[in-house]
């Protein structure tokens, strides 16, 4: 390398894009050509950089495998950064192969902390862990230091384990200062934020009041019998019901669960499992067969009784329930939540995420757009949507990650 593409690949290590540029920008040979590709994308000029980087890989020769390679992992970086998951992982296993058969084993790392991403937001916690454990950031600079705890913090995140998580973000913040990166330090301190702002609501005896994650964490460990519509589950100790498949049951315990220790009339129960508006005899018969139905599936946990007006939760050995719902909760909320990072997002991402159609998600994106909650920009295939994250909210909860289950 000559000595101006050594001072551009220095200015980037440091997070200087300008500097960089400033040096290799009016060239066109393959080591600018890629400097130049992840000095735009660190500036936000993603298509750009794309196009850079692929310019690069051609020009590079054949001979030139590694520095091919680590043009395969910056393009992987852009297509996660625009929320572009169904980009196939096959090129960025084989250039994370050639980094590590030639020795160069901080961009080995980094592709695998790539992909782990890529597992996290798609929800596939346990593969994710398992392809972390096999990282070890002792050896590594600063950065990729402060990079690997903002994941084990991540993970540590979405699987409701706050202590792991404030630890994993006190060991980011210091390798952050160490690499003097103001885009880092300003990452880490966004992540932290997520544990100082409400992650979903608790609802009892008729009031709501917001819960931070860690309460969370406290209240999913306790005896209480829960109703968690975060999961759609019902849950007490160690002993979890799963209704995500089985909305009308779900619907009924939860009305059940925030109407306790009283009872909910039928009526009520008719709207609110059924959204009926003129309730008349089949109604009525149906909702018995699905008390009936609710009954069987939870009779490990609680039984539900007739009264005289409707039907009534009644734990088998709980002495509180409680209700734990979403901070914010509307018809397209799981979307909302997704786009609150503040990224660009497909429709076929946001599908892949969620485990849902892409037509599905097209009608809450047209739905949301419609009343001003997200925006658009391009067209086609190369159409993302946005929104501004909600203030004071985190979205933890409403991430497609499974609770463990026992």
């Amino acid at each position: 390398m000559d000595s101006l593409i050594t001072a551009a690949a220095r200015a980037l290590a440091a997070g200087d894009p300008l500097g960089a540029l400033k040096r290799v920008a009016l060239r066109n040979d393959a080591p600018a050509l890629a400097l130049r590709g992840v000095a735009m994308a660190q500036l936000g000029d993603l298509l750009r950089a794309k196009t850079l980087l692929r310019r690069a890989v051609r020009a590079f020769g054949p001979k030139e495998a590694v520095a091919r390679a680590r043009c395969v992992v910056a393009e992987a970086e852009i297509a996660l950064v625009s929320r572009d998951l169904n980009r196939p992982a096959k090129a960025l296993d084989a250039a994370r192969a050639t980094l590590e058969q030639h020795g160069d084993r901080l961009n080995a790392a980094h592709a695998r902390y790539l992909e782990v991403r890529r597992l996290v937001l798609l929800g596939r916690i346990d593969e994710a862990e398992r392809r972390l454990n096999e990282l070890d950031p002792a050896p590594f600079p600063p950065a990729s230091r402060a990079a690997h705890e903002l994941v084990v913090a991540g993970i540590a995140i979405r699987r409701l384990r706050t202590n792991a998580a404030r630890v994993a973000l006190d060991r980011a913040r210091v390798a952050a200062r160490a690499a003097r990166i103001p885009a880092l330090t300003a990452e880490v301190h966004s992540a932290s934020l997520v544990l100082n702002a409400p992650a979903a609501r608790l609802i009892a005896g008729g009031t709501a009041r917001p819960l931070l994650l860690e309460e969370v964490e406290v209240l999913l460990a306790s005896k209480i019998f829960i109703v968690d519509a975060c999961r759609y589950v019902v849950r007490h100790a160690r002993t979890a019901v799963t209704l995500a498949r089985r909305p009308v049951l779900f619907a009924l315990a939860r009305a059940l669960g925030e109407a306790w220790p009283g009872d909910v009339p039928r009526e009520m129960l008719i709207a609110r499992a059924f959204g009926a508006r003129h309730i008349d005899d089949s109604h009525r018969a149906r909702l018995r067969v699905e008390i009936a139905r609710l009954r069987i599936v939870l009779r490990k946990l609680a039984d539900v009784s007739a009264t005289k007006r409707g039907f009534a939760l009644a734990p088998r050995h709980a002495r509180e329930v409680v209700v734990l719902a979403r901070p914010l909760e509307e018809e397209h909320a799981a979307v909302l939540a997704l786009l609150a990072d503040g990224e660009s997002w497909s429709s076929s991402a946001l599908a892949l995420a969620l485990g849902t159609s892409q037509r599905t998600v097209q009608r809450g994106l047209d739905s949301l757009n419609g009343v001003g909650k997200v925006q658009s920009f391009g067209r086609g295939r190369a159409r993302r949507w946005m929104t501004p994250p909600v203030p004071g909210f985190a979205t933890t909860l409403l991430l497609p990650a499974p609770l463990p289950i026992e």
